[in-house]
């Protein structure tokens, strides 16, 4: 009754979910699973149209009556060319039109095979969203094709209306029929513009409501948002709150931040039970992969995102509501419509958190850095490298009132400094920079330019190599790959620092840092900028990160 193709069979219950259901049929041998399936659903009326130049006008037709939207369907090569004309008028008639082509696999495009051409993106910027799904053989292929189809469905009604395309890769064998039920698939839904008089709210705030294990995790945000008073008893006793450093202060109370230490110290048992019902996110990027690995091993019930953009971000995959408004807002106007029944869930996190001992490192590059934040005066602003020194500045705990900045869009190592060095120019606070060597060489021109003054205070974390590599579980480098890999070097920031001006200082053992670190935290030394270079072991930094984390498992 219905095709085995995988990524048909989310399509079609994805359409119907989305209330797409007038469809436009034309002929065709690729596109026959897809037309076999569609035909059999009796939630679908199905029109047959030979021309799809015609069809696909004619399906515009049938999403001007009502405004609902209205899809096309046709097979493999120029077929689908031929319905560029309807599309480029939907695009600037804002008219909801899904056009669905059937492709051959891509490994046969430019191979002299009959009806192939390159049909991803083919109407360029004439539709919202262009997607090509994957065939699927794993459950990653299933995630990502259901996230794709769900993300090109709901950009029919984003900002205005428009067409958007979804292009099918069909493998022979394609004419069976040997599925004779529809499976049942993760639908996202999106809220725009909420506020407490629409008729959608409610049933949110019902749904929040049941369940008693939920969650907050906030990513990357570059602002200190203080919530009313009047909000912030009412919220934080309901959830599970996790941050991380780079957050900022963007949460109603003081949240779990030891997030890679604590899901170390639980096996899969233990973690399955902390597993939330509800999670909500809201801000940008996440470091932990553990907490990543945690979710995506004990997916919650229901996953809502919240964001201004209204864009899919389902880092955890299981992403089922994405909400788009300030998530301060929504939260501020969640409070007092909220249960008033304090959950357990919360106080089992804080107390384990709470169990977990404070991260204490001899001399090492974890040791540098918490040193450095342990005397970092406030008010002050923190640069934060990527790789080691992103992650290290998680074990230790940040003072309120320092800002935190860290390039984690792509968390390249290029251009760290040089992002730290523009901001500390128009800016009246010290500003501190905790910067691998890798890092800082690639991006060592950011001090080959005399806009900078002397409020800027760069520790510089030498241990001859990307030390980050050697923590990676499971790899293991050859000696004839190991130098490609990790880039040694025996290069030091020293007479670049004098030259550049900077008051330069090194440490090789615990005293010097001890000693060291007290100059470069104090306030009131503001002559020139200061470069602290810390050179430590690599082999054993890895290894007393490696001891830290089994001892939180015994």
């Amino acid at each position: 009754m219905f095709t085995d193709k995988k990524n048909i069979l989310q399509l079609v219950v994805l359409l119907r979910a989305h209330g797409v259901k007038k469809i436009v049929l034309c002929p065709g041998s690729r596109n026959i699973p897809i037309v076999q399936t569609l035909a059999n659903i009796p939630d679908f009326t199905c029109y047959q149209v030979t021309d799809e130049r015609s069809a696909g006008f004619f399906a515009l037709g049938l999403a001007l009556h009502g405004g609902s939207p209205a899809a096309v369907c046709c097979t493999s090569g120029t077929a689908l060319v031929n319905i560029h004309p309807a599309v480029a008028e939907a695009f600037y008639q804002q008219i909801p039109l899904v056009v669905i082509s059937a492709d051959r696999p891509g490994a046969w495009i430019g191979q002299m095979d009959g009806q192939t051409l390159p049909q991803p993106g083919i109407f360029g910027k004439l539709v919202k969203c262009s997607v090509n799904l994957p065939e699927i053989h794993t459950d990653e292929d299933e995630w990502y094709c259901n996230r794709l189809i769900n993300e090109a469905l709901l950009e029919l009604n984003h900002h205005g209306k428009g067409p958007v395309h979804i292009n099918v890769p069909v493998s022979e064998p394609f004419f069976l029929l040997p599925v004779n039920e529809l499976p049942e698939v993760r639908v996202i839904n999106r809220y725009q513009g909420l506020n407490v008089y629409d008729k959608d709210y409610q049933p949110l705030i019902e749904r929040l409501n049941k369940y008693q294990r939920r969650m907050v995790i906030v990513g990357q945000m570059n602002l200190i948002y203080l919530f009313d008073k009047k909000y912030t008893k009412l919220l934080y006793k309901h959830f599970a709150w996790l941050t991380e450093n780079i957050s900022n202060r963007t949460i109603p109370g003081m949240p779990i931040k030891n997030i890679e230490p604590l899901l170390c110290s639980m096996n899969f048992e233990e973690q399955q039970k902390m597993r939330p019902e509800l999670l909500i996110t809201y801000g940008g990027h996440i470091i932990s992969k553990r907490l990543k690995k945690f979710l995506r091993r004990h997916p919650p019930v229901e996953h809502w995102h919240i964001s201004a953009d209204g864009e899919i971000a389902d880092l955890y995959g299981s992403l089922t509501t994405v909400i788009e408004m300030d998530p301060f807002e929504f939260l501020e106007k969640i409070a007092p419509m909220m249960e008033y029944r304090t959950p357990e869930y919360p106080r089992i996190w804080e107390n384990k958190s709470k169990a977990i001992p404070k991260a204490v490192f001899p001399y090492s590059e974890m040791e540098a850095i918490g040193k450095v934040i342990e005397h970092l005066p406030t008010p002050s602003s923190l640069h934060l490298g990527n790789s080691s020194a992103v992650r290290y500045a998680q074990f230790f705990e940040i003072p309120n009132d320092t800002e935190i900045l860290c390039n984690r869009g792509t968390s390249g190592i290029e251009g760290s400094l040089s992002t730290a060095i523009g901001y500390s120019t128009v800016s009246n606070k010290l500003n501190f920079i905790l910067i691998g060597d890798l890092s800082f060489f690639y991006d060592m021109n950011a001090l080959w330019n005399s806009n900078y003054g002397s409020n800027i205070r760069i520790l510089m974390l030498n241990n001859s190599g990307g030390e980050i590599f050697h923590a990676l579980p499971g790899l293991e480098l050859h000696e004839n790959a190991r130098r490609f890999v990790t880039a040694p070097h025996a290069a030091s920031a020293r007479a670049w620092a004098e030259d550049r001006g900077f008051e330069y200082m090194a440490a090789h053992n615990e005293e010097e840092l001890e000693n060291a670190a007290v100059r470069f935290t104090e306030p009131n030394i503001t002559e020139r900028p200061m470069l602290l270079e810390v050179f430590t072991d690599k082999d054993n930094d890895v290894e007393l990160l490696k001891a830290y984390y089994r001892s939180l498992k015994q």
